[in-house]
């Protein structure tokens, strides 16, 4: 398929095709085609999560969320931000371990890495951070970006496994809606077909040959894909026969929990009563309706899950709105600020880093 000049890796990042520089041999884009384009790439998690804010606050009394807001306890709210920073230092001390096999970055350098990733998703959608902190490492490891592909994917299936099992054991003791219930089975069916690739990549037998892992030296796209994958099975097969791996899947529990905690701590900070069972269980229905990319810092769909799992538990629905919101911005605020500075110290900026992943993305065409 011939280049068309620009395309987009996803919504935010735009690159230049390196084969095409003169645009304007380039076919014309009609003003339809780039309006649906937008709409596609950055338009419909914008108005998901206006539809569910529309939801959520539809049929509530606004005055009665102003006097809710008024009564929260500080003291609590101080606890949940430290159980959600202590958190967010357990995943990178997780991202730490799992990148062991290509090479070694202190835990304070995964974990800002990790703040920085967090940053700009708050700003931008479809989180795209995750190609953020995975570019800052891989130039701080001076390995190529590839490389950085199966430790986050060994992560997110750490926190798929873990996911899984708390919503499948809360549908013992809960009755969640069915939408809910039809998601955790599609999660845990990801999650098993996870486990049996993963198990089949660590544990085949090899081929002595092709570890040599050749470097594709006509640019075909072809061999080129070849190779990539030929590496990212052998990186993947590294970590997964690492003691560290067992470890750091036990620490993908020791995130959830904390994040659970930070998130029952501003329920207590709220006035919210309930025991930290409920706490968790509605963490879990707002990790499992998160889960896919949509609106920067996942507004709207947060609330609305959190809405959602509350009123399971009879709490009113204006209470729930209203604490959608404290939740949100307590747990959100010191994210911006650690993430604004986890970026400040790596000396780039939004503009800058956008920049150097563009060139970074080119080189690797």
């Amino acid at each position: 398929m011939p280049c068309t000049g620009t395309y987009w890796i996803c919504p935010g990042w735009r690159l230049r095709c390196a084969k095409s520089p003169n645009l304007r041999m380039n076919k014309p884009t009609t003003a339809v085609s780039k309006t649906v384009s937008w709409v596609a790439k950055r338009g419909l998690g914008y108005l998901i999560g206006i539809a569910c804010l529309i939801w959520v606050f539809h049929d509530v009394q606004r005055a009665r969320i102003l006097e809710h807001l008024r009564g929260v306890r500080w003291a609590w709210v101080a606890s949940a931000v430290f159980m959600d920073v202590f958190g967010y230092l357990c995943q990178g001390w997780r991202w730490q371990l799992l990148l062991r096999p290509i090479g070694y970055l202190p835990v304070l350098q995964t974990t800002q890495a990790i703040y920085v990733g967090l940053f700009v998703n708050e700003i931008l959608p479809m989180r795209v951070g995750e190609i953020a902190r995975a570019y800052l490492v891989s130039r701080w490891l001076r390995v190529e970006f590839v490389r950085l592909i199966p430790s986050m994917a060994v992560e997110r299936f750490f926190d798929g496994v873990w996911l899984a099992v708390g919503i499948g054991l809360a549908a013992i003791f809960v009755p969640l809606p069915r939408s809910l219930l039809k998601a955790a089975d599609a999660l845990g069916i990801l999650v098993l077909i996870a486990a049996a690739l993963l198990v089949f990549v660590v544990f085949r037998t090899r081929d002595p040959a092709s570890e040599a892992l050749p470097e594709s030296k006509t640019g075909a796209p072809r061999g080129w894909l070849r190779s990539s994958v030929r590496r990212l099975a052998h990186d993947l097969r590294s970590i997964g026969t690492s003691r560290l791996f067992y470890f750091a899947f036990a620490l993908s529990l020791v995130f959830m929990l904390l994040e659970a905690l930070a998130f029952w701590f501003v329920m207590r900070a709220y006035g919210l009563r309930q025991s930290f069972g409920v706490g968790l269980v509605v963490f879990l229905i707002v990790h499992l309706g998160t889960a896919l990319p949509n609106a920067p810092a996942n507004v709207g769909t947060y609330q609305f899950f959190t809405v959602v799992g509350l009123t399971l538990f009879g709490v009113d629905k204006t209470l729930a709105s209203a604490f959608s919101l404290a939740v949100f911005v307590i747990l959100t605020v010191p994210l911006w600020a650690i993430g604004l500075v986890a970026l400040s110290r790596t000396g780039r900026t939004l503009h800058s880093l956008r920049a150097e992943i563009d060139r970074a993305m080119l080189r690797q065409k």
